[in-house]
């Protein structure tokens, strides 16, 4: 490409109506001139200086005559004003960058039973559900850098505990501070699948996952977790349930392991059951593979005015004419003073 023809790509003009003020002063040559009155000196013998002068009687006008440079530098002053109004841009390089490619929404429960001890941490010790739960999740966020994360807390009601966002070290911050029954004794599935369908909808993200970890059933929800569920799936959003504890207990802490399966089914997701804390890791492992690492590309010009520049051209052309005119005219005042010296 030609380098003229790059310089011309390069600059990009936001408001380029303004370019049809340009041939405005045209006008001013149709119009007729402006007129004024002004007071008269009477003089007595007016008629006689008419008829030495060999003049007759008509209206007085004095028509101003602009100098060549004047009409020049009023011409390059309308331009610069048409040109920084019209607001001319250059174009940067473009710069292409990576952004989150997937929301994944984390609803943790936190509802009573979550402190059943029943769970080894990675040294081995004896923990709640709960504490091994953030364990593992620390570990998955590690791997899940093009996500952009959010965290729903929710036992007798679902709370929003982070929106979505990339930084992910406040996200495990705010994760480390959830405590159990902090959000209620109970365990509200629906209610939690339906806050995520709010913020999903907030979010611009068109890949959305919700990932729920639970060690109960639903109880009480507004709307029941399967049909929440279908709500979801119009969204296309997949939920991946993850029933944690012992499915064979029975009462207040039984899994209903088969609305959550339900619940993956209608969403194209997939249902897990974790028994311990290996179990957990081997689930957030097939998670990486079913949900792998998205980014989105982002391409932008970096955008910078330049409007200023023409008039600060034109100030700086009109300072050097002044100068150049003020030693113009000492030279020729120089001059006629020797001159007048010298005879």
């Amino acid at each position: 490409m030609d380098p003229l023809e790059n310089l011309i790509m390069q600059i990009q003009w936001h408001a380029p109506w303004a370019w049809f003020l340009l041939p405005l002063p045209l006008l001013m040559r149709i119009l007729p001139p402006y007129r004024e009155t002004r007071d008269a000196v009477r003089v007595p013998f007016f008629e006689r200086l008419l008829s030495a002068a060999e003049e007759q009687r008509r209206r007085g006008a004095m028509v101003l005559i602009r100098r060549r440079g004047q009409q020049v530098l009023i011409g390059l002053l309308w331009l610069a004003l048409v040109t920084a109004a019209a607001k001319p841009q250059w174009l940067g390089e473009p710069i292409e960058q990576q952004k989150a490619g997937r929301d994944l929404m984390i609803a943790v429960d936190l509802s009573g039973s979550m402190e059943a001890e029943d769970f080894t941490n990675s040294e081995g010790a004896q923990v709640d559900r709960l504490s091994a739960v953030k364990e593992v999740l620390h570990r998955l966020i590690t791997e899940r850098q093009g996500d952009r994360l959010g965290l729903i807390v929710f036992g007798s009601g679902a709370f929003l505990q982070s929106p979505f966002t990339e930084d992910h070290h406040t996200w495990e911050t705010l994760l480390d501070e959830t405590r159990i029954r902090m959000a209620g004794p109970s365990t509200v599935l629906g209610d939690a699948v339906g806050l995520s369908i709010k913020l999903f909808k907030e979010a611009e993200t068109e890949n959305r996952v919700l990932l729920l970890l639970t060690d109960g059933n639903d109880t009480g929800s507004v709307v029941p977790p399967v049909d929440a569920a279908r709500v979801a799936a119009t969204e296309a959003i997949r939920i991946y349930p993850i029933a944690i504890g012992d499915p064979s207990a029975i009462g207040e802490e039984a899994i209903d392991t088969i609305t959550l399966s339900r619940m993956a089914e209608v969403t194209g997701g997939k249902s897990f059951v974790a028994f311990d804390r290996e179990e957990l890791d081997s689930i957030f492992a097939l998670l990486r593979e079913l949900e792998p690492a998205v980014y989105d590309s982002v391409s932008f010009r970096p955008r910078s005015d330049l409007h200023w520049l023409p008039l600060a051209l034109l100030a700086a052309a009109y300072i050097v004419i002044r100068l150049m005119g003020g030693l113009l005219s000492m030279r020729r005042s120089s001059v006629a003073k020797n001159a007048g010296g010298g005879s």
